[in-house]
């Protein structure tokens, strides 16, 4: 038997709190001793062949779709920040940037992206997160700035691409921030 919204909406504040609201309470002090926070939310793009994609292609890779490289695509994402892996978890940012081809061998995607927090204690500011995007791989990427909460940040990312429910609509991107601000 189904459980009753009032339950469900308490179970969700509840994982809210945990995943997201912890990260507050989780700040230490870096080796200067600024503050550190710690976030986890996962990436979620509906690809051009879905409806209600969230990237739009602005020029094709050189050699076409089926080249081994995505060298020479360029495009632009508006895509969603929510707390879980879950395509219905609590939406609580978006991933606004560009992709480029920038490898002729491997695949892989120079990333220029910023992260606004829209739900939750860091509602209103943002991260701005700068680098190499190779799928399969834990990507490390650097944090070069932010607002709001997060003004003059620094630090790191690391992600990697989880299993998607739709996997020929939807990539699922598991990220882990590491903030000093």
């Amino acid at each position: 038997m189904g459980r009753s919204a009032p339950h469900n909406a308490a179970q969700q504040l509840l994982l809210f709190s945990v995943l997201f609201l912890s990260s507050a309470a989780a700040r230490e002090s870096s080796g200067d001793g600024q503050p550190t926070t710690h976030l986890h939310f996962y990436f979620h793009e509906i690809f051009p062949s879905a409806p209600n994609t969230t990237i739009a292609q602005l020029s094709p890779a050189r050699g076409g779709i089926n080249n081994s490289s995505f060298f020479g695509m360029m495009g632009v994402v508006d895509d969603m920040l929510r707390e879980g892996a879950d395509p219905s978890s609590r939406l609580i940012g978006r991933a606004q940037g560009l992709a480029v081809g920038s490898s002729l061998t491997d695949g892989a995607l120079l990333a220029m992206l910023d992260l606004i927090f829209t739900d939750g204690p860091y509602n209103g500011s943002s991260l701005q997160v700068f680098g190499r995007v190779l799928l399969g791989t834990v990507m490390e990427r650097p944090i070069i700035g932010g607002t709001g909460a997060f003004r003059m940040a620094r630090g790191y990312t690391l992600s990697k691409k989880i299993k998607s429910p739709d996997p020929n609509n939807l990539l699922i991107i598991e990220y882990d921030a590491y903030v000093w601000h």
